[in-house]
């Protein structure tokens, strides 16, 4: 049986006294969806792109983002000890609707178990066993590819999502928003806009995040197909699972649509979908 130590990552750190800017920076830099927070050297906490990406598009106060402390969005670890199964670390994301956990080994942090390794696993391991349909989930996050940008984002922060499937009127999906696209379009604006400080362009994405919900401003006269990205991928209901996990990890992408027998798009498969049929492996 494999142990979550058998898949563990090294963990990407960044410190407590950190700004949101850092934390911005480092997300984006090295392209990674969480990070775990020290005190000390001491792990105490994990920040997560999702959680950032809410926050500030939610946050009301006229803050810069270098004077947003990282304590503001942190979140306590969850931790499991280095020779707890897969299946029931699978169990244990599920019930705390998270996407890591913190290893440890005599009560020392030695990796990091996301997701991403979960798929990993149960792709290597549970190949023919299940397929696509069974563990499907048949609603997901969309909107009209032609819609305004501040629609999109505004279902995004009511749901609490990290990303949206665009559709065009044919009901064909077409494209993918995701917070980091999001990120990415606001440092571009942020170095168009006039800002008081624009030293630094990460800075500057203080300026255009309300915009992302403004009905007058550039969240209303963007299309989500602006900024989307065009690789939409699919899987059929009846592949099998572990060859879907595959596909989400050779394409880096946290879900993909799933197609009925007459190529129509009846749900989405996605990473937690296929940790839930590891979970009930047990």
């Amino acid at each position: 049986m494999k142990h979550a130590l058998d898949y563990k990552n090294a963990p990407r750190k960044i410190k407590h006294e950190s700004s949101l800017a850092d934390v911005l920076k480092k997300i984006i830099d090295e392209k990674k969806s969480r990070l775990l927070v020290t005190e000390n050297d001491k792990i105490t906490g994990i920040v997560t792109e999702k959680d950032l990406g809410i926050f500030l598009l939610t946050d009301d106060t006229e803050r810069k983002l270098d004077e947003i402390p990282l304590s503001a969005i942190v979140k306590k670890i969850i931790s499991v000890d280095e020779n707890t199964s897969m299946a029931e670390c699978a169990e244990i994301m599920l019930t705390k609707s998270i996407g890591s956990l913190v290893i440890t080994s005599n009560d020392e942090v030695v990796g990091i178990l996301t997701k991403t390794d979960l798929v990993r696993y149960f792709a290597k391991m549970h190949y023919g066993e299940k397929i696509v349909g069974e563990y499907m989930s048949p609603y997901y996050a969309w909107q009209y590819s032609d819609a305004p940008l501040y629609k999109i984002v505004l279902k995004m922060i009511d749901e609490k999502i990290s990303r949206i499937i665009l559709r065009n009127h044919d009901e064909v999906p077409v494209g993918v928003v995701t917070f980091r696209d999001l990120f990415e379009l606001a440092l571009k604006q942020g170095n168009y806009e006039d800002v008081l400080d624009n030293s630094d362009p990460v800075i500057s994405v203080i300026f255009p995040r309300k915009g992302f919900i403004s009905e007058s401003g550039f969240g209303a006269s963007v299309k989500a197909d602006d900024v989307m990205s065009t690789d939409v991928i699919s899987v059929n209901y009846d592949d099998d699972l572990a060859k879907a996990g595959k596909i989400l990890l050779k394409k880096n992408i946290n879900g993909a649509g799933v197609l009925s027998k007459h190529d129509t798009i009846v749900g989405i498969i996605s990473k937690t979908d296929i940790v839930k049929a590891l979970a009930f492996l047990k």
